[in-house]
């Protein structure tokens, strides 16, 4: 119980993530549950709690996608239904261009925009930083191809988006 009250006192973390810090941790799989359980009824644990507070965090601070967001609490062993709820919940009035707009500013500071991103290589590489971030394809691209110098060569990335994991 102990060492479960020191690493969420360090910082919050899901069901999951405390299951499976204690499986590795106790020498009995019986003493899991029962730590788990006293957890939950004194209120230190809570899934949806912490899996909206995370959302919000990552999409009001770091300024992240919805999917990025999405595959961060599946990575932090959030129920995946659960995840999907809260996440579409935290996205439901936020404005997607107006995120990658953000996005783009805060990533290429002090660069001036237009110029930066109208050589193919830098649009390329602003598509699979977007890509990665957890943006759709679609709404990137619409935003990419106000800098493009050819906004008809985006249009191929559309059907071909980065595969989830590469940047």
């Amino acid at each position: 119980m102990s060492y479960a009250l020191r690493a969420l006192g360090g910082r919050a973390h899901s069901l999951g993530e405390i299951r499976e810090k204690l499986r590795r941790r106790c020498i009995e799989a019986a003493d899991v549950e029962a730590v788990i359980t006293r957890l939950k009824e004194a209120g230190y644990l809570n899934d949806r709690q912490f899996a909206e507070s995370f959302a919000t965090s990552r999409l009001e601070n770091a300024g992240l996608g919805k999917m990025r967001v999405l595959r961060d609490l599946r990575q932090r062993r959030v129920a995946p239904k659960l995840a999907e709820q809260v996440v579409q919940k935290t996205f439901e009035s936020s404005d997607e261009v107006k995120l990658i707009e953000s996005f783009l500013a805060r990533k290429y500071r002090g660069k001036p925009l237009r110029q930066f991103l109208s050589e193919e290589k830098n649009l390329a590489s602003a598509f699979r930083r977007l890509q990665y971030a957890g943006f759709s394809a679609g709404n990137s691209i619409r935003v990419l191809k106000r800098y493009a110098r050819e906004p008809e060569a985006l249009d191929s990335m559309e059907d071909n988006p980065v595969p989830e994991g590469e940047t």
